[in-house]
């Protein structure tokens, strides 16, 4: 099976989708994480305190949040396609247009959350390593991730060998949910080596088509 590396993967309709994460508010965040966004961001010594939404989409929640809690935060959203329907303000709100697996932030976030968007990354295992190293230490990253769609050279499923070594790592893996949370910064070691990705591996348990990722162990 040919794999695509991760520029040729972008330029995908799949990974381009626009009806994954396109306009939830954070009451669809909230769903989706099990979290209380508002809560927690108002709930964080720092100020301003500081959100970074992965595939932020059209940003909605974002906006609403920005609208909320005004001075008190600054809020950094990051997707692929401009398809932003709030006007930025800066520094409260920050709506880059970029592709997640190569921008980087100058500064660390008190919360780092991704909705639905890691299915669509080639490299899920590098984003996730970056993204806990992006963390105050004190922060918390939270994403949906479907562990099911990181497969190993020979198309199986990388499963539970992977799931032990993201808990060994101090990560927390809901198999039910399929949500994935780290709190505080960590530097993380996994021992996988990516190979590409595939974009025709069909839908996956949300029932929009996505990602499957490649690696060898290394």
């Amino acid at each position: 099976m040919p794999l695509s590396a991760d520029a040729e993967l972008e330029q995908s309709t799949v990974v381009a989708n626009n009806r994954m994460n396109r306009e939830r508010r954070l009451r669809g965040y909230d769903h989706e994480l099990g979290l209380d966004i508002l809560g927690l961001l108002r709930a964080a010594t720092a100020r301003p305190v500081r959100w970074l939404d992965l595939c932020c989409g059209a940003a909605y929640a974002l906006g609403e949040a920005a609208g909320l809690l005004g001075d008190e935060a600054e809020i950094v959203g990051v997707d692929l396609v401009d398809f932003f329907a709030c006007p930025p303000d800066p520094p409260r709100l920050s709506l880059v247009t970029a592709s997640v697996s190569t921008w980087r932030p100058d500064a660390p976030f008190d919360l780092i959350t991704c909705v639905h968007g890691l299915h669509y990354v080639g490299d899920k295992l590098r984003l996730l390593t970056r993204a806990a190293g992006w963390l105050a230490d004190d922060g918390l990253f939270a994403a949906n991730f479907d562990v099911r769609g990181v497969r190993l050279r020979d198309g199986s499923p990388a499963g539970r060998r992977l799931t032990s070594a993201l808990r060994s790592q101090g990560l927390e893996y809901d198999t039910r949910t399929r949500r994935i949370r780290c709190e505080g910064r960590r530097t993380l070691d996994l021992p996988y080596r990516y190979l590409g990705a595939d974009d025709q591996a069909g839908p996956d348990y949300t029932g929009q088509p996505a990602v499957d990722s490649y690696y060898t162990l290394a």
